[in-house]
């Protein structure tokens, strides 16, 4: 894999299509908190709605096509200093390192754009040990289950 192709941005409405790939697919959305997308209208819905006013959310890419996503979401009052962090990407493109590479590109931009942040938190289901995988990679540790 060649680590330069991938590629962090703003979700864009045109990206309907290639998000219905993954957010339509069961293995994907298994650990996710929402349900699965089962069409380009509601793809279209998700991006405009969900995506694009999310305070950080990044489309993954693969020469700047949309292959997942990469969000973080600052919390706020007493705990301002803390984000959580969540990810996926299409099944097709699962054990190739991109979701590390995404992930490490992801926290240095998050840590210089919310700068009152000290903490990154990412959940995790016990049985998603592929994602627990990406997190230990990129220096996450595991505090508990």
């Amino acid at each position: 894999m060649d680590f330069s192709r991938i590629s962090l941005r703003p979700l864009k409405l045109s990206d309907a299509n290639d998000y219905l790939i993954l957010a339509s697919d069961d293995r994907v959305t298994r650990y996710l908190r929402w349900n699965t997308i089962t069409s380009k209208e509601e793809a279209l819905t998700y991006i405009e709605k969900v995506a694009i006013p999310h305070p950080w959310r990044r489309a993954i890419c693969l020469d700047d096509r949309c292959i997942g996503y990469v969000s973080a979401k600052p919390e706020s009052g007493d705990n301002k200093c803390r984000a959580h962090l969540s990810y996926a990407v299409g099944a097709d493109y699962w054990g190739q390192g991109i979701v590390t590479t995404a992930v490490k590109m992801a926290i240095t931009l998050v840590f210089n754009e919310f700068p009152g942040l000290v903490r990154l938190e990412a959940l995790v289901e016990v049985e998603n040990s592929a994602s627990q995988r990406v997190l230990e990679k990129v220096g996450f540790l595991k505090e508990g289950m």
